[in-house]
C-alpha cells in the first residue's frame, strides 16, 4: 500500500540564526587607576559577610580590577572601566611581566632561586621560568596585623618576577623550593609602578598600554 503523508501534519520549525555577538564599545572617557591594596582586602566591590572591600578605598563609578590579588596579598592593583584594557591586563597570554617583593621563611641559597629562575612543578603543572633575586630588606609601610615570626627561624626578600596569573601562585612556587611566604607585596604590572603610594592611595594615570 502507498502511504501518503499526513497534510495536516507540523511542519519542522525554521532554525533562527543565533544572534551575533556585539562588541561592547569602549568608554568614551577611560580610566585607569593604580591602587594600592592593604593586607585583608578583598579584591571585589561587595561583600555578603561585610568584610573590606575595595569600595571602602576607590570611590570610583564604574571601574573593576584588571586581574586580582590575594586577600592577605598587598601591592599594586589596576582597575579600568575599559574592557578591552582590563582584559590585555589580566589575560596571561599577554605575558605582562609582574614584579613581588616576597619575604620569605629561611634563607635562600642560589639554589633556590636557580630552582625559580628554571620554574617549578606545581600540582597544576610546571610554571613558566621566573626572574629571582635576593633583595635587601625592602622600606615598605608596616603591615597591619604585623607578620607573625618564628624568633629560631631566619627570614629574607626576594624579588620575583613572573608573566603567569595562576591562583595564588607566588605562594605556591616558594613554597615548592622550600622557602614559605610570609609577606608579599606586588610592586610593578607591566609599566606600572606603586611609586610612593601608601596603602588604601590611588591615582590615576593615562588608559594606555
Amino acid at each position: 500500500m502507498l502511504r501518503t503523508s499526513n497534510p495536516r501534519s507540523p511542519r519542522p520549525a525554521a532554525v533562527r540564526p543565533s544572534p551575533r555577538r556585539v562588541a561592547k564599545a569602549p568608554p568614551v572617557e577611560p580610566r585607569l587607576l593604580l591602587l594600592n591594596k592593604p593586607f585583608d582586602v578583598l579584591t571585589q566591590f561587595n561583600d555578603a559577610d561585610g568584610r573590606a572591600t575595595l569600595k571602602d578605598f576607590v570611590p570610583v563609578p564604574g571601574v573593576y580590577p584588571a586581574g586580582r590579588l590575594d586577600r592577605d596579598s598587598e601591592g599594586l592593583l589596576l582597575l579600568t572601566n575599559d574592557g578591552r584594557l582590563q582584559a590585555r591586563i589580566a589575560d596571561p597570554k599577554h605575558k605582562l611581566p609582574k614584579t613581588y617583593w616576597v619575604q620569605v621563611e629561611g634563607e635562600a641559597s642560589e639554589a633556590q632561586l636557580q630552582q625559580l629562575r628554571e620554574g617549578v612543578t606545581l600540582n597544576d603543572g610546571p610554571t613558566l621560568p621566573a626572574e629571582a633575586r635576593r633583595l635587601q630588606d625592602p622600606t615598605l609601610w608596616p603591615r597591619t596585623p604585623p607578620v607573625r615570626f618564628r624568633k629560631s627561624v631566619p627570614t629574607c626578600w626576594l624579588e620575583l618576577i613572573i608573566r603567569e596569573g595562576r591562583n595564588r601562585q607566588v605562594r605556591r612556587m616558594t613554597a615548592a623550593v622550600g622557602l614559605p611566604t610570609l609577606r608579599l607585596v606586588r610592586v610593578r604590572i607591566g609599566p606600572w609602578a606603586l611609586d610612593g603610594l601608601q596603602p588604601g592611595e590611588w591615582r590615576e594615570v593615562p588608559a594606555t598600554l
